[in-house]
């Protein structure tokens, strides 16, 4: 088994709202709760889940880009968070991002050039004399290779190169760990397909370690080793990729077991009519009881967090969060129904 790259250990995220845009009252929103998770090295773990669950704020704590309130992140084994300056400086060369609109991640004023050549200034990666070399470099294997391209601005490219753009700024610093947030929603289909397998040449060649979020169902299945299932700041299923499609539209081929994933899976549209008619399909009352968006902070430790949409709840659910159990090769799941 691969060694692990990322751990995050009993991670813990709050923030602070306004009860409305006049109000003075303020609660405390949980948007991660105790999560435990690790990332191997040259894998790629795909994160899905509802708008508002925390599949952002989960890879911003990872870069450490923002700081748990409990638990912590370590990277091949130290604590990002008490790392010096210099060790500090180190992994974020390692660890880096690629962002979900290609557009509002790169500086409009700031030619291709410019915006590539600050990493490798930074981290000192090559020569001066060597820049403009390395970042035509960059953008080749990103797959722009028009003669004087660096040299132009954001707004002169389509949204599948701005994406390249941003996938070779990632690259620039010879990472290890790469967190994709959502790197193909705002492209079109058949450029969707470009970017995914442009990345998964990329994760093979250089041995890279992907964190992959996405609410693309099939492509979080096409391209990830294992997937995590999230609920409101809480993890629900770890299941093998190739298992997790397999498991919805309720044949007899069914793998995941949180009632959550089944709810997610039989969510995905079947192009067969005759397969759409056998889909599970969600009632009106349970869709309108969903609050994503992180759990309020006095629920805490009082449950699973989907409890009050799941239809199989017992009153244990609301009162003591399930444990994270093995119930198979490469399968967790967090559930009293599963567990029992």
């Amino acid at each position: 088994m691969s060694k692990t790259l990322v751990s995050l250990q009993d991670v813990s995220r709050t923030y602070s709202v306004r009860e409305g845009f006049f109000s003075s009252v303020r609660r405390t929103v949980r948007a991660l709760d105790g999560i435990t998770l690790d990332l191997r090295e040259n894998e790629i773990l795909g994160l899905v889940g509802e708008s508002g669950c925390g599949k952002s704020t989960l890879a911003r704590i990872a870069l450490g880009l923002e700081q748990p309130v409990s638990g912590r992140v370590l990277f091949r084994g130290n604590d990002i968070s008490s790392l010096e300056p210099d060790e500090k400086k180190a992994f974020r060369q390692k660890a880096q991002m690629i962002f979900q609109d290609p557009f509002s991640s790169l500086n409009p004023k700031k030619t291709i050039y410019q915006t590539l050549k600050e990493p490798l200034k930074i981290h000192g990666l090559c020569p001066d004399r060597d820049y403009r070399g390395r970042v035509r470099e960059l953008l080749a294997v990103a797959g722009l290779t028009d003669p004087g391209v660096e040299d132009r601005y954001p707004h002169e490219f389509s949204g599948g190169q701005r994406q390249r753009i941003g996938l070779a700024r990632a690259l620039a610093t010879e990472p290890d760990f790469i967190i994709a947030d959502e790197p193909t929603s705002a492209l079109d289909v058949s450029i969707q397909a470009q970017i995914i397998n442009l990345l998964l040449d990329l994760q093979e060649a250089k041995k890279l370690t992907y964190l992959f979020i996405s609410h693309d169902l099939p492509v979080i299945q096409f391209v990830s080793n294992r997937v995590a299932v999230m609920y409101s700041g809480q993890l629900m299923e770890l299941m093998p990729g190739s298992n997790f499609l397999s498991s919805g539209n309720g044949g007899s081929d069914v793998t995941a077991l949180h009632p959550y994933t089944r709810y997610l899976l039989s969510a995905v549209p079947l192009p067969d009519p005759d397969r759409r008619k056998k889909k599970r399909k969600i009632s009106w009352e349970q869709e309108i009881v969903a609050e994503p968006g992180g759990t309020i902070d006095s629920d805490k430790g009082k449950g699973c967090a989907f409890a009050p949409r799941c239809e199989k709840a017992k009153s244990v659910c609301f009162e003591a969060r399930p444990r994270w159990r093995q119930i198979g090769e490469e399968h967790f799941v967090a559930c009293y129904e599963v567990v029992d």
